[in-house]
């Protein structure tokens, strides 16, 4: 499914995907009240969606992914924005990334960008644009080498992480003591030049990061 209000780039963007041998595009929509309607009647497996649309022309797309997560958690979103604006990117993964998607606009002239990034997150994976991370941690520049520097434990405990899960989830899931998940944590965002930032914020980027590295 859909939803952009320009006409040209929602007729363009409609044309690549009906091209597409398979995707099956089952409606479009120019607003969030037209997509929420689509959504009640169609139940897409994927909604591609600009980030501003009427009524307020703010941030729709992100809050459709959100009520998404909630009722429909299994049908993925890739928003596109002509902003690589982190808090966006932050709001959008809010969560979990799982099943996610944040793109730039001028991607969608790389047709094989959008494509892709549609099939993976169809998949349950996620797409987050290069200049969207580099925005998001322009200030502290952490290098894909980095991620590197995480150990085995550290890796899977940041693979939970971009699921979504809580520090105890990821215990859990681990069989750990929620303090040792904290402390490896706490390592990686040390690790990764994270280590003054606001918690959830850390986690965000943390996850971006690990996205980022592959």
């Amino acid at each position: 499914m859909l939803a952009e209000d320009n006409t040209l780039l929602r007729e363009g963007i409609a044309r690549l995907l009906e091209r597409a041998d398979d995707i099956d595009l089952v409606g479009t929509a120019v607003d969030r009240p037209s997509l929420e309607a689509l959504i009640e009647a169609e139940s897409p497996d994927l909604v591609v969606t600009d980030i501003r649309m009427p009524p307020t022309g703010t941030d729709e797309g992100i809050q459709i992914a959100a009520a998404l997560r909630a009722s429909r958690p299994q049908v993925g979103v890739v928003v596109l924005s002509q902003y690589a604006e982190p808090a966006y990117a932050l709001a959008l993964l809010d969560g979990g990334s799982e099943g996610r998607a944040y793109l730039l606009k001028e991607r969608v002239s790389e047709v094989d960008d959008l494509l892709a990034a549609i099939r993976t997150v169809a998949e349950g994976g996620s797409v987050i644009d290069s200049k969207v991370v580099e925005s998001l941690v322009s200030t502290k520049t952490p290098k894909t080498s980095d991620i590197d520097r995480l150990t085995p434990r550290e890796r899977e405990i940041l693979s939970e992480m971009a699921q979504g899960k809580s520090n105890a989830a990821i215990a859990a899931a681990l069989v750990l003591s929620t303090r040792a998940v904290e402390k490896h944590t706490n390592s990686i965002f040390s690790k990764l030049g994270l280590s003054e930032e606001i918690d959830v914020n850390r986690r965000v980027k943390a996850v971006l990061l690990y996205l980022a590295a592959g």
